[in-house]
């Protein structure tokens, strides 16, 4: 056995072997961690572990392993004591949805000081990337082609299922290639308007006059060039949902008409001298804060607040680090039924830098650094050297930060999570985010120290 310096146990004692261990585990962003006791019952649960079969720890925790993964090829994935270890096993777990996954499990069994099998660490990995998305897909995470597992944009999910309900008028709020148009349209899906017109449009891509024109209309000879009359978007939209994106760009003379749609449902075209009545339900989205935009004189606060009724926040993609690797393969899947190309695999260096890439173009970004692996590369691994020169120039773990509380062991825990859940106002992911910790490691915290 390799020999552990004394001053590596004594750093351990100060920083909190679960802590360690709980950190650690976070490293492996592409598996599942579990520890079990004696008995086979699940002591620790990894964030990989919830990400992969769906479950939260406060779920699995204190149960025996068997009942909770449930091996469907018959074998005992906490039978340790007589082997001592196992490598790459191949073994199929369920998930709670009734799906499958399929796993290489690696494990390591532990005796105590009279060679009783007192435990065990295990790593179950997914087969390969392809398998492990078409495996660990739930219905709730797929939404009308919207994929995630995170719990900020699981959050949104919910709020636009709820909204849908209604008429209310929706600001969806997030950087860009966080998929708002996506959003703004399963909107529309879920919505009583699903059988009628779905038409977007940007507004920062046209000049006034004509973005006027687009949206209202003009009637014959309204201006030089308008032979015939044309029929804006939101006549045309009628019946159904008007998409209007980076509606912060909007000109201040277009948003006084636009807030007379929305207040009386009626528009008068370019040119016109009747009104048009309409029923359409509007969308917007911006990457920008209105509330800033009105302090700056470039936003009427009227139409503010006519537009942003229901706010929903889009989170960007490096505020979801557990969806780059399920999103990841969905986009290679995609590029593997085109062919020639098939990718089963992507080098352990290469990945690390995926997941600590910042992704400031987001999912549309992450979508394009896929497809330039396939064009680039050959083979049926995406190495390092098949992404663009920004992966390959970046320090390995450059972009990740980490929490300066997790490099003060002395610190007061208790304390530490009181002020988390403050902060946080209670939202237990932020609040172990906050922390520094997993959010199984930060549930134990809290039963430990008794914190409600």
């Amino acid at each position: 056995m390799r020999q552990i310096s004394p001053f590596f146990n004594r750093w351990l004692s100060q920083i909190g072997p679960d802590r360690v261990v709980a950190i650690l585990t976070e490293l492996v962003d592409a598996g599942a961690v579990f520890v079990i006791d004696a008995d086979g019952k699940i002591m620790f649960w990894s964030k990989g572990a919830e990400n992969l079969f769906g479950r939260p720890a406060e779920e699995v925790v204190g149960r025996n392993c068997t009942e909770a993964l449930g091996c469907e090829d018959g074998s005992d994935p906490c039978a340790l004591a007589e082997h001592g270890s196992i490598q790459a096993q191949a073994v199929t777990l369920k998930r709670p949805n009734g799906g499958v996954v399929a796993c290489y499990r690696t494990a390591r069994a532990f005796f105590d000081a009279s060679g009783q099998f007192a435990g065990a660490m295990e790593f179950l990995q997914p087969r390969s990337g392809s398998e492990a998305v078409a495996g660990r897909l739930d219905a709730d995470e797929s939404f009308h082609g919207i994929f995630s597992r995170d719990i900020a944009m699981q959050q949104a999910i919910k709020i636009i299922r709820n909204v849908a309900e209604t008429e209310a008028t929706v600001l969806i709020r997030g950087e860009s290639g966080t998929g708002k148009e996506l959003v703004a349209h399963a909107l529309h899906l879920e919505s009583a308007r699903r059988d009628k017109p779905f038409l977007a449009i940007n507004c920062a891509a046209l000049t006034p006059s004509l973005l006027e024109s687009e949206l209202f209309g003009h009637v014959k000879g309204a201006f030089t060039g308008a032979v015939r009359s044309h029929a804006g978007l939101f006549q045309r939209a009628s019946g159904g949902t008007l998409f209007l994106d980076e509606v912060a760009e909007l000109p201040l003379e277009l948003q006084a008409k636009l807030l007379r749609v929305l207040q009386e449902q009626s528009f008068i075209p370019v040119g016109g001298d009747s009104a048009i009545s309409v029923d359409v339900r509007i969308i917007a989205a911006t990457h920008r804060s209105l509330r800033e935009e009105v302090k700056a004189g470039r936003f009427r606060e009227d139409l503010m607040y006519r537009l942003r009724v229901v706010p929903v926040f889009l989170p960007p993609l490096r505020e979801r680090r557990q969806d780059v690797t399920l999103l990841l393969w969905l986009c290679i899947d995609q590029h593997n039924q085109q062919g020639p190309r098939h990718v089963d695999s992507i080098a352990p260096d290469a990945m690390r830098r995926l997941l600590d890439y910042r992704w400031p173009g987001n999912v549309r970004e992450l979508k394009n650094v896929v497809e330039y692996a396939f064009a680039v590369g050959r083979g049926n691994e995406i190495t390092l050297e098949d992404l663009p020169p920004e992966f390959r120039e970046m320090p390995a773990g450059g972009n990740r930060t980490t929490l300066s509380r997790q490099n003060i062991p002395h610190v007061d825990e208790a304390e530490l999570i009181r002020e988390a859940l403050k902060v946080t106002g209670g939202n237990l992911e932020a609040a172990a985010r906050h922390a520094g910790m997993s959010r199984a490691t930060f549930w134990r915290k809290r039963k430990k120290y008794r914190i409600a």
